[in-house]
């Protein structure tokens, strides 16, 4: 559904962004016009994850044919049935010259980016991000980088705690935290944390039931390897609930833990996993001042009814984007560009925001032949003064 309102609003909207933009002038340059033209990087890399596998090759290939270029896509070895039908679906649908997927382990797509591709998007983690970078810095290769990060959720003192518990546990167990919009651990006020912290485990047995391993709404973790850091990070003698594991099915149980601090080992790398470690916080203030030490995630959630802390959060702090009052949602919005900043990520894409990302803003500048004013040529003996007006 996403991918399909992704591509119905680059149809509706096309032909408006990729019609040239009139732009004023400036007296110096009278009589003249100014117009920006976007034209096509040329042929592009679509490097793409294994959490939303579909989603994450073919809305960024939106942008990229929307924006006139060709493109190579390389969908993640990890999601292979998935990987073997977006192949199917791009050898179905494209001739291999204008766009063509490829498969392979992790050494197929670094060599792809040693390739002279004119534009680079990656979709993963930040360390694969800085090595992607790394390599596209050689030719100067432009690229967007949607990372990841550690994605504070504030609940605040006057939050609605049933809907914020609703649209928490939703946010964070949507395809079992494996996003890179999940909330990855809860600030919660000292005096709603146990009212919260209940509402969260009551929430968890409406939406899976009391045994989340027989329900057929909770999925499983993509691999061995990520099972077993999940599991290296679940310490159970702080567990609120949750803990549950089965490696053989990948299964982990969602998992509530209190009593983290901010220097917690929970709180060093991302978690992308069902875990939700929970910050007990004194006052407002106290939040902003630790995540301003953070590096800047691609996610920031805040629970209140306040306008007050709402525009206090979003005005003090630096994310690439998030929700007041429910998580996830803004990146579903093809008018809003979704992206990181700093260490979450280098520009942004969706609706036209992807168009432009995917696109070279060339800027022209068309100038009138009948009037040409000789002030601006040599020699310029009694003309700095009027120059000086001018400029």
């Amino acid at each position: 559904g996403m991918v399909l309102a992704e591509l119905k609003h680059a149809i509706k909207h096309l032909s408006s962004w990729a019609k040239p933009t009139k732009v004023g002038t400036v007296l110096a340059t009278f009589p003249a016009s100014g117009r920006i033209h976007s034209e096509p990087y040329g042929v592009c890399l679509i490097l793409s994850p294994w959490n939303f596998p579909f989603q994450l090759a073919i809305a960024p290939l939106i942008a990229a044919i929307a924006a006139g270029n060709c493109c190579v896509i390389k969908p993640s070895e990890f999601s292979s049935h998935t990987t073997s039908a977006i192949v199917k679906l791009i050898a179905e649908t494209f001739e291999p010259r204008f766009v063509t997927a490829v498969t392979g382990e992790a050494d197929v797509g670094r060599a792809l980016t040693e390739q002279p591709f004119d534009l680079i998007y990656f979709c993963g983690a930040p360390a694969i991000g800085k090595l992607v970078m790394q390599a596209a810095a050689k030719r100067l290769t432009p690229v967007i980088l949607e990372l990841g990060g550690k994605n504070p959720c504030i609940v605040a003192d006057d939050a609605d705690i049933p809907t914020a518990a609703r649209r928490i546990i939703w946010g964070k167990l949507l395809n079992t935290g494996q996003a890179c919009v999940s909330p990855d651990f809860l600030a919660a006020d000292h005096r709603i944390k146990d009212e919260l912290l209940g509402a969260l485990v009551e929430t968890i047995g409406q939406f899976y039931g009391d045994d989340p391993a027989t329900s057929p709404d909770y999925p499983r973790i993509i691999s061995d390897r990520h099972f077993d850091r999940l599991m290296g990070l679940i310490d159970s003698r702080t567990l609120v609930c949750g803990g549950q594991s089965s490696k053989s099915d990948r299964y982990i149980a969602p998992t509530i833990i209190d009593g983290v601090s901010w220097s917690d080992p929970l709180m060093e790398e991302e978690i992308f996993g069902p875990i939700l470690p929970v910050i007990t916080y004194q006052d407002l203030q106290e939040v902003l001042t630790e995540l301003h030490a953070l590096p800047r995630p691609l996610a920031l959630y805040v629970f209140s009814t306040s306008r007050a802390v709402q525009q206090t959060v979003i005005n003090t702090l630096s994310f690439g984007g998030g929700c007041i009052n429910d998580t996830v949602l803004h990146y579903i919005n093809p008018n809003l560009p979704f992206g990181g900043v700093g260490q979450s990520g280098i520009g942004s894409y969706h609706g036209r925001a992807g168009f432009d990302a995917f696109s070279h803003r060339k800027s022209i500048l068309k100038k009138a032949i009948a009037l040409d004013i000789k002030l601006r040529y040599p020699p310029f003996k009694n003309k700095l003064g009027l120059l000086r007006k001018l400029l």
